[in-house]
């Protein structure tokens, strides 16, 4: 018999024996015949019939009489229907705003009709995601499978607070029931009894509604204890602690992104999508507006964008200097790394030396900005500095009109904290420290600014497009002098082709 090509058949008979191979215990142990057959629906000479020709493939090793297991190349062709799967049950939710209890009858059907370069395509949509609707984690593009150990609501411990982080069954009936009594990924509940006699499960969940399931479907939800459970367990535990910790469970990614109001993240626009960002902050009696619209050439590695500014105080008003920036993606945020985007922008001095609105010289800045996740939280920090080498001062003590030249650089340091209240409500604390030098008669001066901002954003999803509104209150204070203002935030993220 010559080699099987991976045709949905096969495919479906791959991914059967990798779920049914990962229930095992033993890594080693074969899965039964009559267990995939009666998986596939068909008799057992059937299901013997495919095997054997997977098995002239390379793609399975098996054992008359005993059972079938995944060779390598066998467990990374299905780990890669598995990714396909799961980021189209994930498109499908994020993208085409279907629920999470109906897709994955859609996700079987789209996932052998799939392109490699269309699911290169909604990864890179979606973020990168790490886990799929249900909590199931994804595959790598290499086919790589995440290690992860779980829980289950008959094994967990009592009375403490746990996050729930799969559902290992994607029946619709099952899903549903799950979404009636908040049994979902990312919910929160707390055992309090079992059962035995009863063959049942009492919890709270976060509602504080009492909810009480069969062990079957007990056994269906795992969990993982809450952070702060789990760290005070770790502390109570670790001096009796025999085996490895468990390996964390990937994050659901923030539905809110690249929206930090004074800290940069370090995040390129998706190919496709130009966003518009608008903002305006209320400073010592004056107010600053700016525009800025960020567009990937062509893809997200790499982003241009300008921002064009414009200040009304003292009486007086006009625009500000522009710039013109160039931000390049060069790691893109991982298991145990941080998104790291480097900014260069050219300073184009379009604002008034004699409002107070610029400094009349062509410059440079630069920015650095990390961005990490951290479960709920998101962390960001900036360094750079502003150089700007024709600065202008007074005029000249000759009389002739033309004002002295000096060089000016202003390093600034900058760190935030964004915590996920809600999918799409985030909390924000963000922090920047200024040392700013400016021109002054016979050369320079320079001023330390310290700002704490704390405020908030939220957003919603219409059709392909996101819209992010959020206010801070700016608390600064400049050698000893303190001054608190407003912030307020617009965003308008759109395709700009499809």
């Amino acid at each position: 018999m010559s080699p099987v090509a991976p045709s949905h058949t096969v495919e479906n008979y791959l991914k059967a024996i990798f779920h049914a191979q990962s229930a095992l215990t033993d890594p080693d142990a074969l899965v039964h015949m009559g267990h995939l057959a009666a998986s596939m629906h068909v008799v057992p000479g059937t299901a013997t019939t495919m095997v054997k020709a997977l098995a002239e493939s390379g793609l399975v090793r098996y054992e008359p009489y005993a059972g079938v297991r995944l060779t390598a190349a066998g467990e990374k062709l299905a780990a890669l229907v598995l990714r396909r799967h799961r980021l189209i049950e994930l498109f499908l939710v994020k993208v085409m705003d279907m629920s999470w209890t109906e897709v994955h009858e859609e996700a079987e059907q789209l996932e052998h009709a799939a392109s490699d370069r269309l699911i290169a395509r909604m990864d890179e949509m979606l973020g990168r995601p790490q886990v799929d609707p249900h909590g199931d984690p994804i595959p790598g593009p290499e086919g790589t499978v995440p290690t992860v150990e779980y829980q289950d609501l008959l094994t967990c411990t009592l009375d403490a607070p746990l996050t729930i982080a799969r559902l290992s069954d994607q029946d619709r009936e099952f899903l549903e029931f799950a979404e009636r009594n908040d049994l979902r990924p990312g919910d929160v509940v707390r055992v309090e009894r079992r059962d035995a006699v009863g063959d049942s499960v009492q919890l709270r969940n976060g509602t504080d509604r009492q909810v009480t399931i069969g062990a079957r479907a007990a056994s269906k939800v795992l969990v993982r204890a809450a952070r702060i459970a789990a760290m005070l367990l770790c502390v109570a535990t670790s001096v009796r602690a025999q085996g490895p910790a468990p390996a964390p469970v990937p994050p659901e990614p923030f539905k809110i992104t690249d929206n930090s109001f004074l800290v940069e993240e370090a995040f390129n626009q998706e190919a496709g999508v130009v966003q518009n960002i608008f903002g305006a902050m209320r400073s010592q009696g004056a107010w600053t507006s700016t525009f800025t619209q960020e567009w990937p050439v062509p893809k997200q590695t790499h982003q241009l964008s300008y921002t064009v500014a414009f200040m009304n105080g003292d009486g007086q008003s006009g625009f500000g200097d522009t710039l013109i920036n160039y931000r390049y993606q060069v790691m893109e945020e991982g298991p145990g790394r941080p998104a790291f985007a480097p900014r260069v922008s050219v300073v184009v001095p379009t604002g008034s030396r004699d409002k107070g609105f610029g400094d009349g010289s062509p410059g440079l800045q630069f920015n650095l900005p990390f961005s990490k996740q951290l479960n709920d939280w998101y962390l960001h920090w900036n360094a750079g500095l502003t150089w700007l080498p024709r600065a202008q001062g007074d005029f000249d003590a000759t009389g002739d009109g033309r004002r002295e030249r000096v060089t000016l650089v202003s390093p600034f340091l900058a760190g935030s904290a964004i915590y996920r209240l809600e999918p799409m409500l985030n909390l924000m604390l963000e922090s920047v420290i200024l040392f700013d030098q400016s021109a002054v008669p016979g050369g320079t001066t320079r001023a330390t600014t310290f700002t704490l901002s704390p405020g908030f954003r939220g957003g919603w999803n219409i059709g392909d497009a996101q819209v992010v509104t959020g206010f801070a209150l700016p608390v600064s204070w400049t050698d000893g002098t303190r001054d608190t203002g407003a912030f307020v935030y617009l965003s308008y993220e759109l395709p700009f082709k499809k």
